[in-house]
C-alpha cells in the first residue's frame, strides 16, 4: 500500500494525466484488471465526492478498476453513512489517504446560499437535509462583502464547505482520530474545476 504522501502524488499525476489528454482509456475497462480484484480490492485513497455528473472520480483522477473507494453525495457532505463508508475503507484496506473533493459552481452549495438568502417552504425534507449540513459552512460568508459578489461567494462558499467536511472527517469518529494520530491515514481537501479539469489540494502532506 503507498504512503499517503505518494497516493496524494499518484492522484495529481493522473488528474495531470487527465487535464492533457493522455488517460489511460484501458484502466477502467481490462479484463484482467476485473478479474485480479474480482475477489479483493486494496484502493490506494478513498474519494468523498460530489454526486454531480461532471465529476467522476476515476475519470478525474485517471484511476482504474480497484484503485478508488468512491463516496459520492450532493454537496460532498458528511453525515453519518457517509463516516462509516470512509471507516470501513480506511479500516478494512488500511486505505492510507481521504480527499474531500469539492467542485466549482456546486449546486448543492449554490442551493444552500439561495435558501439562506431567500428562505422557501417548497424544498422536500430530504433535499432540506442536505442544505442543513452545508449551512454552517457558508452562513457567514454572507456577513462579508461577498454577499455583493455572486461569482466570488460561490467559489468561497464551495472552498468553506469542503474544509468543513474535512473537519467533520478529522474530529467525528474515533476510528479515523485513532488513525489520523497513528499517522496511518490523512484527510485533505481539494476542489475541480468544471472549467479546466485541474483539481486543487488545499493540503499537502
Amino acid at each position: 500500500m503507498l504512503s499517503a504522501k505518494d497516493a496524494l502524488e499518484q492522484l495529481q499525476e493522473g488528474n495531470r494525466r487527465f487535464r492533457d489528454g493522455e488517460q489511460n482509456r484501458e484502466a477502467l475497462s481490462d479484463q484482467a484488471r476485473r478479474q485480479a480484484t474480482a475477489k479483493s480490492q486494496e484502493p490506494f485513497a478513498i474519494i468523498l465526492g460530489c454526486s454531480d455528473s461532471r465529476v467522476p472520480a476515476e475519470l478525474v483522477f485517471d484511476q482504474g478498476v480497484g484503485d478508488l473507494f468512491v463516496i459520492r453525495v450532493a454537496g460532498n457532505v458528511v453525515a453519518p453513512s457517509q463516516i462509516g463508508s470512509v471507516e470501513f475503507a480506511a479500516a478494512q484496506f488500511g486505505t492510507p489517504l481521504v480527499v474531500v473533493l469539492g467542485h466549482s459552481h456546486c449546486g448543492a452549495v449554490s442551493a444552500t446560499l439561495n435558501e439562506l438568502q431567500q428562505p422557501t417552504d417548497l424544498r422536500s425534507r430530504n433535499l432540506q437535509s442536505i442544505v442543513n449540513r452545508i449551512r454552517p459552512a457558508v452562513q457567514g460568508l454572507l456577513e462579508t462583502d461577498l454577499r455583493h459578489n455572486p461569482e466570488a461567494l460561490i467559489s468561497e462558499a464551495v472552498k468553506a464547505n469542503v474544509r468543513a467536511s474535512v473537519n467533520q472527517l478529522c474530529n467525528g469518529s474515533e476510528i479515523l482520530e485513532e488513525l489520523i494520530q497513528a499517522n496511518r491515514l490523512a484527510v485533505v481537501g481539494a476542489e475541480y474545476s468544471l472549467a479546466t479539469g485541474e483539481v486543487v489540494f488545499f493540503d499537502q502532506i
